[in-house]
């Protein structure tokens, strides 16, 4: 399976449209004397844009062999050009309109007044459109190489005395995939979560992008990391092959068994809808791991009663007084369910990626990911419906998938946790 035929086709209209609209800017305001210069350049990118296109539309995406690796460098190449294009043409767009609603005196100093404002338009928009080429791509060699750790201090009354300064670290999406072989990045993500010392070391989800063979240049490097009180981990959505054709459910089902036994290799602890109990002396907290808590079109693995009782006569349950953590990938999960059964304490989610573009001005963060999300990264707080205070806290993944980019603030994140009485 290809991508989707439609989408495709409106790709090529959105260029084509954006490219006929150039190319009249070129007619009107690029001299004579430059004209074929700038028409042969301007046409070479064209080519450049359309073979990409094509390129994309020919790569099956869901087959079973194929590897979408390809997909995501053309898309995003493609993707690179045509949105530059776009900041361009708005750029000379809203120029036009200025020309249009404002008034000359007569009619030619008014052309002359238009060919003006259209050169200065051209300018800016030439500007603006190769800056946002450069962020783009600076999101791929940079950005998206850049580790960031986001410290984050949760206080509550529920925590024994055993775990007062309590430090858990949090790393989220990894998508290895995205890397193909090269494990350097990887390397570097794992020495500094090594680097903070931590007494729990956790991972929410989606280790792969589309199999678990993805995994197999990052085993020995992610058995590295090392925590006093172990690595524990649940899966994403991209973890259980549901991006895939798969010819037979049978090695759809040795894929996902794959999985669960390499990192089992790797010395961490899957928690498929299940719960571990970490103790120090006569202290305990619990950590409750379920599998992914899907959204359409996404399977529902996630069984949150299933990893930990909701029955208030049983010796444990969901609203019991020991301090509880969960780990579930997608934060929706917390809005949907966990806030209106239970008082975890702390929920820990990744998923969302911040969209893998943000823009942060101190405290102040904005990212697309508001459209779909309404708890995209960071720290929320809610209480629970008997008055207790609930923490969920998303961090926006290390890896890309989708765009081979991290752009504006977006930088792979690792979460350290600190917990206190």
């Amino acid at each position: 399976m290809r991508l989707p035929f439609f989408f495709v086709i409106l790709l090529f209209v959105v260029a084509i449209l954006i490219d006929l609209y150039i190319l009249r800017d070129i007619n009107r305001f690029i001299s004579l004397r430059n004209r074929k210069r700038w028409k042969i350049g301007y046409f070479i990118s064209m080519i450049i844009g359309y073979g990409l296109l094509v390129a994309v539309m020919c790569i099956p995406v869901r087959d079973e062999s194929s590897d979408i690796l390809p997909v995501m460098w053309l898309l995003y190449s493609f993707l690179t050009i045509y949105i530059s294009k776009i900041v361009y043409a708005l750029i000379s767009l809203i120029t036009r309109l200025c020309s249009f609603i404002s008034k000359g005196r007569i009619r030619e100093r008014r052309y002359e007044r238009d060919i003006k404002r259209g050169n200065v338009g051209v300018k800016i928009g030439m500007i603006l459109a190769f800056c946002t080429f450069f962020l783009l791509w600076w999101g791929v060699f940079f950005t998206r190489r850049e580790i960031r750790v986001n410290q984050v201090t949760i206080t509550s009354a529920k925590l024994p005395a055993a775990f007062n300064g309590y430090k858990i670290v949090q790393f989220s999406d990894a998508h290895v995939g995205t890397w193909g072989n090269d494990t350097t990045f990887i390397s570097k993500l794992v020495d500094r979560i090594n680097g903070l010392k931590p007494d729990m070391i956790v991972f929410t989800g989606d280790i792969v992008n589309r199999r678990t063979d993805e995994l197999q240049p990052f085993l020995k490097v992610l058995s590295r990391l090392k925590a006093k009180d172990g690595v524990y981990s649940v899966l994403g959505n991209h973890d259980y092959g549901d991006y895939i054709d798969w010819k037979n459910e049978a090695d759809h089902k040795r894929n996902n068994e794959l999985l669960a036994r390499w990192e089992k290799e790797m010395g961490w602890r899957l928690l498929n809808n299940e719960r571990a109990f970490v103790t120090k002396g006569n202290d305990s907290i619990v950590l409750i791991g379920v599998e992914n808590w899907g959204e359409p079109p996404f399977p529902e693995y996630g069984r949150l009663t299933e990893a930990y009782p909701s029955h208030r006569d049983s010796t444990y349950n969901l609203n019991d007084s020991r301090f509880k953590i969960l780990l579930t990938h997608n934060p929706e999960h917390w809005s949907r369910e966990v806030l209106n059964i239970s008082n975890i304490d702390l929920s820990l989610s990744g998923h969302t990626h911040a969209m893998q573009m943000m823009i942060s001005i101190g405290n102040w963060k904005w990212s697309p990911s508001v459209f779909k999300y309404s708890r995209w990264g960071g720290l929320y707080k809610e209480k629970s419906k008997s008055g207790e205070p609930m923490n969920l806290y998303v961090n926006i993944g290390s890896g890309e998938v989708g765009m081979p980019s991290r752009i504006g603030s977006a930088y792979p994140e690792i979460t350290e946790i600190i917990l206190h009485r």
